[in-house]
């Protein structure tokens, strides 16, 4: 079976494996596991953040620091389609209390003249505009990489507001390959940064949070508060340093993949690829023009051997991750190109 379903599918390398069975362990809620303790201090430096701490998924990490900055009644800035508002089961209002306001954006990338517009005076009628969160790469619009001066000019118009920013880089180093940037650069102005090890880094677990000593020592009470203090949690950590000293440079091969597959799938008869250009490890489609919807299409794939990602009733998303080689691509082609030439009631092989 071909997986494309996502990038969190990979599965551990050999590498993690022996990690994992040879780290020592501590009782992380101490604060004395010497494994994430090394993980964390790796992840600071890299991004260039005073202080970092291992959390077990991203929707927490994200909703750490949501927490960590605003009060309830507070008002978030998001884009349309941000992975906090669609895909995090509303914990940001559930949860944390605050008041999200979406703002238009372009390929995944907030409008500096909409944010600017949508900011509040200072008024007791109105909630405290508090927050803006950038996500990076941009799953929802295709997965796509928000260049680094578009990021900035956002982050200049937060701060001199007031409002803080935060940085959902769940794929901040897919963004920093596809833009030829490094991740430092990527996090240098926002507040608070999250990143994934179980995506495209193949890690079995975990993400991270990053930002002052101050803001991670109030994330701290706030991951606790979500049932996320973990005890001998190094056995996690030693794989997602495995991740982070390993995995970051082949994810190239991930784009690479991507782009092959959509080259072979822009003729085909009923799909529209909905950017025109892959950026990053990700395929986002428009079967409307195939007579069937997502659930159908996908289930056909699945007879043939591919799985596929169904986010809306017209709507396929494929992600390349590691398991998937040239052979893989050009096989998941010709499914692709069976399922969309077959007469639908046509028997499954």
């Amino acid at each position: 079976m071909i997986d494309l379903r996502s990038d969190t599918i990979t599965k551990p390398t050999p590498e993690m494996y022996e990690a994992m069975v040879s780290a020592p362990l501590g009782d992380d809620v101490f604060g004395d596991d010497p494994t994430v303790q090394r993980l964390e201090q790796a992840c600071a430096t890299r991004l260039g953040k005073e202080a970092a701490m291992f959390v077990p998924s991203g929707t927490m990490a994200n909703l750490v620091c949501i927490l960590t900055h605003c009060r309830p009644g507070d008002e978030v800035f998001v884009s349309e389609g941000a992975h906090i508002y669609e895909f995090e089961s509303g914990a940001l209002s559930a949860v944390g209390g605050v008041i999200p306001r979406v703002l238009p954006s372009k390929d995944g990338a907030i409008e500096p003249a909409g944010f600017e517009a949508a900011m509040r005076p200072a008024n007791m009628h109105f909630p405290r505009s508090r927050l803006l969160c950038l996500e990076n790469t941009h799953n929802n619009a295709g997965g796509v990489a928000i260049p680094l001066e578009h990021q900035k000019r956002l982050c200049v118009l937060a701060q001199d507001q007031g409002i803080l920013v935060h940085l959902d880089g769940a794929r901040i180093w897919n963004a920093a390959i596809a833009l030829g940037v490094s991740a430092r650069d990527l996090a240098a102005d926002a507040d608070s940064v999250s990143f994934c090890f179980s995506k495209g880094l193949s890690a079995p677990v975990g993400s991270v949070v990053l930002g002052t000593e101050d803001f991670i020592n109030q994330a701290r009470r706030k991951r606790k508060m979500l049932g996320g203090g973990m005890r001998q949690a190094g056995v996690l950590a030693a794989a997602a340093q495995v991740a982070l000293d390993t995995m970051i440079d082949r994810l190239a091969d991930d784009h690479r993949r991507a782009a092959m597959l959509a080259e072979r799938l822009v003729d085909l008869k009923g799909i529209l690829l909905i950017r025109n250009g892959v950026q990053t490890n990700m395929i986002f489609m428009d079967i409307s023009g195939t007579g069937m919807i997502s659930r159908e299409f996908a289930d056909r794939c699945k007879r043939l051997g591919l799985l596929v990602n169904t986010p809306g009733r017209y709507r396929i998303r494929l992600v390349t991750n590691r398991h998937i080689d040239d052979h893989a691509v050009e096989e998941a082609t010709q499914i692709l190109r069976k399922v969309v030439t077959s007469p639908a009631d046509s028997p499954a092989p």
